[in-house]
């Protein structure tokens, strides 16, 4: 490609394609959603440990475990963290949309977590422990109770008080929390810009002042809130977040789930990024939750000792975009690095690589994105959008068709290297898959990296003789 036709490509870029995406990123719902999602990740990180901890894949280690109590212990930990990551989730998300609009956030991200709860149904009796020696959760048992008798439906359909109902606070909750917390962000800064506060004289301290200008706004909110609670238990028979999961997120979960749900994710983060903008950011924060609840769903089932496909376990998860989609960097450039470190002849490749190779074993290659460059460099472009495609395709595959076990939930920091992360996220099969997709990372660039450094060797040859 001559010089002036790969101008003439990046003043197309940057005049018709880069506009509308950094426009939509922009938004506030969209930086909002980014940005207060982050918030959720060291619950659903410790949490992930202390499941991990609980269900010690060791038949012997996980009995003496559960015989000293502290499996009990650890479950305690990993509920009121990664099983209540909704909550989490609202609460950032309203935080940085307060903030963003220049006020207190810290009442915003409050009244958000205020209203979530609220618009919960109460807790009923047969979601306190489940029934048939707990073999059978209380979720199904809601699910199924118009089957039982019509005297044990209204024994477990009786209202437990004291007590908050997080059945729907974890991964089935998280779009509703998302709608939840930009709302609640939306209304209380339109509030606050509307004056719709008590203002209190000068010589009362912020802290104070502060809590007295919160209080018509988060009212307001709360109020509306206990009308749509209402609406919905009284009219529809449910509430808000379990009418979310039915309606929007089950369907958009299998989405996210299938086959061609992970081809586009796959797709999209080095898509976003061959034009110079964030793709793990903004696929992360749009398909981020979804996927997350993917994430939850699955930890449920190896919690209960049910992590199979068979019993509706998810291919394609948030650790599926993390470890696998987004391995060693976005474009899983780590065949590049290989290439580089091996054969590479050109001086700028070199040195180059030996600048990636410590952040790329740690998943960072922003060096690479915009030294080599691979960003608006079309003769990178082919292995950067395809190595990302086919490790998803062939990693969903492994996993569809039982090669490998399911993903278990587990949260595995993103800088954690590739293979300690798939032991981490899957098991021993799972860690020797992830070392098979940097071999297809490898394959995939080499030609064309190869063709690229003869053409960077040439240009450094030349400059050398002028």
């Amino acid at each position: 490609m001559t010089d002036q036709k790969q101008s003439g490509f990046s003043n197309f870029v940057n005049s018709k394609i880069l506009p509308p995406i950094m426009k939509f990123v922009n938004t506030k719902a969209i930086v909002a959603l980014q940005n207060g999602m982050i918030y959720t990740l060291p619950f659903i990180i410790v949490g992930s440990i202390f499941l991990i901890l609980s269900n010690i894949p060791i038949p012997a280690v996980a009995n003496a475990i559960n015989a000293s109590g502290w499996g009990a212990i650890f479950n305690q930990a990993y509920t009121t963290t990664f099983n209540v990551m909704a909550l989490w989730g609202s609460i950032g998300i309203a935080y940085i949309y307060v903030k963003n609009e220049g006020y207190e956030p810290l009442a915003g991200g409050l009244t958000a977590c205020a209203s979530t709860l609220a618009i919960d149904s109460p807790l009923k009796a047969a979601l306190t422990s489940g029934i048939n020696n707990g073999q059978m959760s209380g979720k199904v048992v809601a699910e199924n109770i118009d089957k039982l008798p019509h005297a044990l439906q209204t024994f477990l359909e009786a209202p437990v008080t004291g007590v908050i109902n997080i059945n729907w606070l974890g991964g089935d909750g998280m779009i509703a929390a998302i709608i939840v917390g930009l709302i609640v962000g939306w209304a209380y800064s339109a509030m606050m810009k509307a004056g719709w506060t008590i203002k209190l004289p000068k010589q009362v301290p912020p802290a104070v002042s502060n809590q007295f200008t919160a209080m018509i706004p988060a009212g307001v909110i709360l109020i509306v809130t206990m009308l749509i609670f209402g609406a919905f238990n009284n009219f529809a028979h449910t509430d808000f977040l379990q009418w979310v999961y039915k309606t929007i997120q089950s369907p958009l979960q299998g989405v996210s789930d299938s086959f061609g749900g992970a081809v586009v994710i796959a797709f999209l983060v080095p898509f976003f990024w061959f034009f110079g903008v964030h793709g793990g950011l903004i696929v992360g924060s749009i398909a981020g939750s979804l996927l997350q609840a993917n994430s939850f769903d699955n930890a449920q089932l190896y919690r209960a000792g049910k992590l199979t496909i068979a019993n509706g376990a998810h291919v394609v998860t948030n650790e599926f975009y993390n470890n696998f989609i987004n391995l060693t960097g976005s474009g899983i450039t780590i065949g590049l690095v290989i290439f580089i470190l091996i054969a590479a002849k050109s001086a700028q490749m070199k040195s180059l690589g030996k600048l990636e190779l410590v952040p790329g074993i740690f998943n960072i290659n922003e060096p690479f994105l915009f030294g080599m460059p691979i960003v608006m460099n079309p003769f990178l472009a082919i292995p950067f959008f395809l190595t990302p495609i086919v490790v998803a395709i062939s990693t969903y595959c492994v996993i569809r068709f039982g090669i490998v076990p399911p993903l278990n939930g587990m949260a595995a920091p993103w800088t954690t290297p590739a293979v300690i992360s798939g032991f981490l996220i899957g098991g021993w099969k799972m860690a020797i898959w992830q070392a098979c997709t940097l071999v297809i990372s490898t394959l995939i660039y080499w030609p064309f990296a190869k063709k690229y450094d003869n053409i960077l060797l040439k240009r450094e040859q030349a400059n050398e003789t002028k």
